[in-house]
């Protein structure tokens, strides 16, 4: 029998950390940013693999699930797919555009954690060119951060072909106005956003939590070291933080939760065990620095899961 494969649609990107060793405040002038012109030297610099889809993907092959990443690359792709190819992640549905640059990401931190991000999108402006619609043997999707149209479009597909999938906004929230919001909510199976974008989506959509739990199988909002919350049609509970061994980097963090989610629902688990999956993968993650560069076994995961909860799940 096949194994249940996951449809991740959203970005797949390089991103290229760079460290300021000093802090930007002594170096831009608050009088003179209308004639800004600066340049900073930094010598630390790491290029990691990343984007939702990638990100996703990666932390769901982990736990043992099947990923299919779906989106739209450039030609310098190929030290990204080597990566995926030696795990074993199927890339049949990333398509590689010659005439574009992967997305990427340029990101530069001072010492105080401040950063200066540029962010060109590249081949990702073009992934609504290929259909969810087109892909056979998918049981459940994810339409996380993308091109816009793409986002609207991957939705629709979604909901005509019966595959259960979760709305994940994220930094796509700018994008879209409240009927568009409603529009995905009423589609999608699931919905999970962090805090911050919980309060955007009541005030775009006018709805409430509780009233965007009636239309989806739950509504998922997390809190970052408060854990999540988890809103249903039969009512609420919070999913409490896993214990991280350190805190290093938070980024990619939400992309791990996601995949914990993505798990547990495809394994028919219960709410509260898929949430507390999801709550030790973004655990692990915080631990290490970039968004795929954790390990595990299986094994090594049950075991950490039953020291966090009390108990294993199968």
């Amino acid at each position: 029998m096949a194994p249940k494969q996951a449809l991740i649609c959203g970005s797949l990107a390089y991103d290229t950390i760079m460290v300021f060793e000093d802090r930007f405040k002594n170096h831009i002038l608050a009088d003179k940013v209308h004639m800004l012109s600066v340049a900073f030297y930094v010598p630390t610099l790491r290029r990691e693999f990343g984007g939702c889809a990638g990100n996703i993907s990666y932390n769901l092959k982990l736990l043992g699930g099947h990923p299919v990443p779906f989106g739209s690359v450039g030609r310098d792709f190929e030290p990204y797919r080597k990566h995926f190819e030696a795990l074993g992640v199927d890339l049949r549905c990333v398509r590689e555009l010659p005439d574009h640059y992967t997305a990427q990401a340029y990101i530069t931190t001072d010492l105080d954690d401040n950063q200066i991000t540029a962010f060109h999108p590249g081949a990702m402006t073009q992934s609504h060119g290929a259909h969810v619609k087109d892909v056979r043997g998918a049981a459940f999707g994810i339409v996380a951060p993308d091109n816009r149209d793409a986002m609207l479009q991957h939705a629709r597909e979604f909901e005509e072909m019966g595959v259960p999938f979760i709305f994940d906004p994220g930094q796509a929230m700018p994008l879209f106005n409240g009927e568009e919001f409603r529009d995905f909510i009423e589609r999608a199976t699931y919905v999970t956003v962090n805090d911050y974008e919980s309060q955007v989506l009541a005030e775009r959509t006018g709805w409430s939590p509780q009233e965007i739990a009636k239309k989806v199988s739950a509504y998922i909002v997390t809190r970052g070291g408060e854990g999540s919350r988890w809103y249903t049609r039969e009512g609420e509970f919070d999913i409490p933080c896993a214990q991280a061994e350190a805190v290093v980097d938070p980024t990619g963090c939400g992309d791990s939760y996601r995949a914990g989610l993505i798990y547990g629902l495809m394994n028919d688990l219960d709410f509260e065990t898929t949430g507390r999956i999801a709550s030790l993968m973004g655990a692990i993650k915080i631990a290490h620095p970039g968004t795929q560069n954790q390990r595990f076994t299986r094994e090594e995961f049950l075991e950490r899961f039953r020291e966090a909860f009390g108990y294993r799940f199968e």
